[in-house]
């Protein structure tokens, strides 16, 4: 895949990043590229993690967003968990004492999903540049993924560590990438001479310790722990409003919109509640766009407006690896 010529087009190269979100991310992430759609936004160049990796990944490959749309409702847990009977995790833990055993779940249901749902199967097939990010558990890095076959790649970057088995690839061990970055802006902003880039940010966030006590008295609540443990560090580019601006700090110009929707909680591995989730999205991203619609399909570089900013780099910086 051929990197672009940094000439200033006419129309605005513009780039999508999505987030790290669990199963409310899948659904959060359809209505955002819902709502791209609904304003006639154009995409250049696109990334993702996790729960964007494999959103992102759909709309890359060229799958209508009308027929992803339409598969959602079908989705239940077994779609993408299965994880092993108690019987044989303790079988495993106890007769085996762990012995290679990396996760609850394999990754075959999630792999097969994802396929089933990708129009292209390849990077170098996708109808604009995509980029993947996952973690490289043997050197403990963040690895960008843009070559190669699409389907395990985005699998890795959503197999959370203990929930999930590792992802093999190329003869190395890959897991989620919200370990490390849950939105990869620097993949490529940069790279693909992007005037603007839209961030959708639905990852979890966590309030007071009253609402710790009462989710660690809920199902599944091993799991509160993992995500707290996680979701711990706040992303250069949130501000704390809803929709923030910046300045893309890698310096290359580029304009950054940070958008950070109000979601209902979902619960691992429920689906239930998706197609609000959704909806609410799709609503609050026309909502909070809006109003900058015109500057961003004109000239987002001189006409949004972005103040000065006192922001760190983005991990990894644009050097990132992006091999595939």
């Amino acid at each position: 895949m051929q990197t672009e010529a940094p000439d200033r087009p006419a129309t605005p190269r513009i780039g999508l990043v999505l987030s790290s979100g669990g199963v409310r991310g899948v659904y959060a992430h359809t209505g955002f590229m819902q709502a791209i759609q609904d304003m006639g936004i154009p995409v250049s160049a696109s990334a993702g993690c996790s729960a964007g990796a494999l959103v992102g990944g759909f709309m890359a490959s060229g799958t209508p967003l009308e027929r992803w749309a339409d598969t959602l409702p079908g989705i239940t847990s077994r779609t993408f968990w299965t994880p092993d009977s108690l019987p044989r995790f303790l079988w495993e833990m106890t007769a085996r004492k762990g012995r290679g055993y990396t996760g609850l779940s394999d990754t075959r249901a999630a792999l097969q999903f994802t396929r089933d749902n990708l129009t292209a199967k390849m990077f170098e097939e996708c109808v604009y540049p995509f980029h993947v990010l996952a973690v490289n558990l043997g050197s403990g890095k963040k690895k960008v993924f843009s070559e190669g076959e699409l389907a395990p790649r985005m699998t890795a970057s959503a197999a959370m560590p203990i929930l999930y088995e590792p992802v093999r690839i190329d003869g190395e061990y890959y897991c989620d990438g919200a370990l490390i970055d849950f939105a990869p802006t620097d993949a490529i902003c940069c790279r693909h001479h992007l005037d603007l880039v839209i961030v959708h940010h639905v990852s979890q966030h966590f309030g007071i310790h009253h609402e710790l006590d009462r989710a660690l008295r809920d199902s599944w609540a091993m799991l509160e722990v993992v995500n707290r443990l996680v979701f711990r560090e706040k992303p250069w580019y949130l501000s704390g409003r809803a929709l923030g601006l910046h300045h893309c700090p890698c310096g290359c110009g580029a304009i950054v919109i940070a958008l950070r929707p109000e979601l209902p909680v979902m619960r691992w591995p429920l689906t239930e509640g998706g197609e609000k989730a959704m909806q609410d999205a799709r609503q609050q991203t026309v909502a909070l766009l809006r109003p900058y619609l015109d500057a961003i399909l004109s000239d987002p570089r001189k006409q949004l407006p972005v103040t000065a900013d006192k922001v760190g780099s983005p991990s990894g910086g644009c050097g990132v690896d992006t091999a595939g």
